[in-house]
């Protein structure tokens, strides 16, 4: 049976790929992801305000930047942060200690797609990952069953074009660098992968989620150049 969640990163790249990857997406975390992004979905950010309080999962956390924020940006809401890649894991316990939030934050060496983890959450967030996956429909699916009724998945990753163009322009030249060096490789680890890689466009991401049994994908007006942001609902 293959594997619902692949690891992002393939172990031969080591561990200057996850530090890497780490501090490229931390500034964002720190500063626009509760400030601007979560709070341009107003029936989300309500939600994340209310009681009783949301329960979170973010999904290929990594170093964990981006369950922190969540936690940080939304004083009552209670973040899972879940990651196959062990190393990474242990890496965001550490920042977690002594964080003061550690009553409402927990990390998680382990599959997300764990039977135990099912209709828990009132969101899912994915950040710049699922493009990495080698599977990434079964992903979603597991994704989706992780909801609670009236749930929703946030998934964030790189601002491709709607369609392939020569004059694509400069963002995009980088996103095919990054893919062929890794985002590529890593999507194509089994049988049958994806391969996907970084340039993920945003017709691909509607025929995942359909595919995955969402009702409804929307890409969200959020202006940025580098990322588009999507809203999966069953």
């Amino acid at each position: 049976m293959r594997p619902t969640l692949s690891v992002a990163i393939d172990a031969a790249y080591g561990r200057d790929a996850h530090e890497s990857q780490a501090r490229g997406t931390r500034a964002l975390y720190e500063n626009v992801l509760t400030s601007r992004w979560l709070p341009a979905i107003p029936a989300l950010h309500a939600r994340l305000q209310a009681d009783p309080p949301a329960r979170v999962a973010d999904v290929a956390c990594g170093h964990g930047h981006s369950t922190l924020a969540i936690a940080r940006g939304y004083p009552k809401v209670l973040v899972d942060g879940i990651d196959l890649n062990g190393p990474s894991i242990v890496h965001a316990r550490e920042l977690l200690a002594g964080s003061s939030l550690e009553d409402r934050v927990a990390f998680h060496n382990r599959d997300a797609a764990d039977p135990e983890l099912s209709g828990r959450y009132d969101l899912v967030t994915i950040f710049e990952a699922l493009h990495d996956m080698s599977y990434p429909v079964d992903v979603l699916t597991t994704l989706r069953g992780m909801l609670s009724e009236g749930g929703s998945v946030f998934v964030v990753d790189e601002r491709a074009a709607e369609r392939f163009s020569p004059n694509a322009g400069d963002a995009e030249r980088l996103h095919y660098g990054f893919s062929v060096l890794h985002c590529l490789p890593v999507s194509m680890v089994g049988e049958n992968a994806a391969g996907t890689g970084t340039v993920m466009r945003p017709g691909i991401l509607r025929r995942y989620a359909t595919e995955a049994g969402f009702a409804a994908c929307e890409v969200l007006p959020i202006d940025d150049k580098f990322w588009r942001f999507y809203l999966l609902t069953p």
